[in-house]
C-alpha cells in the first residue's frame, strides 16, 4: 500500500504562486510514474503535470509554462510549483503515484484563485 499526503493549497488572487507538495509512504518501491491531476466541479479530473520514470515530464497545455512538477526522491516528496494563476486553476488538486502499474491517489487539496 502507498499513502499520499497532499499540503499547500489555499486561496489566492490571480497572478500570484502556490506550491503543493505531496508525501509518499508504504510500498513506494517500482514507481513507474507520479503526477499531479485537478477536478473543478461538474468537470471531469484532469492531468496537470506528471513526470514517467526515469524522467520525461509532460504538461497540459493549459498550464505548460507556468507550472513546474519536481520530486526529491530523498524526502519522497512531488511538487508541483504554480506561478501565474489564473481563475480558471481553481480546482481540487491531487497527487497521483503510480507503483508497479496500481493506481494511488492522495485525499486532494483545493486550490482557489479569486480576487
Amino acid at each position: 500500500q502507498v499513502q499520499l499526503v497532499e499540503s499547500g493549497g489555499g486561496l489566492v488572487q490571480p497572478g500570484g504562486s502556490l506550491r503543493l507538495s505531496c508525501v509518499a509512504s508504504g510500498s513506494i518501491f517500482s514507481i513507474n510514474a507520479v503526477g499531479w491531476y485537478r477536478q473543478a466541479p461538474g468537470k471531469q479530473r484532469e492531468m496537470v503535470a506528471r513526470i514517467t520514470y526515469p524522467g520525461s515530464r509532460t504538461y497540459a497545455d493549459s498550464v505548460n509554462g507556468r507550472f513546474t512538477i519536481s520530486r526529491d526522491n530523498a524526502k519522497n516528496t512531488v511538487y508541483l510549483q504554480m506561478n501565474s494563476l489564473k481563475v480558471e486553476d481553481t480546482a481540487v488538486y491531487y497527487c497521483n503515484v503510480v507503483v508497479a502499474f496500481h493506481n494511488y491517489w492522495g485525499q486532494g487539496t483545493q486550490v482557489t484563485v479569486s480576487s
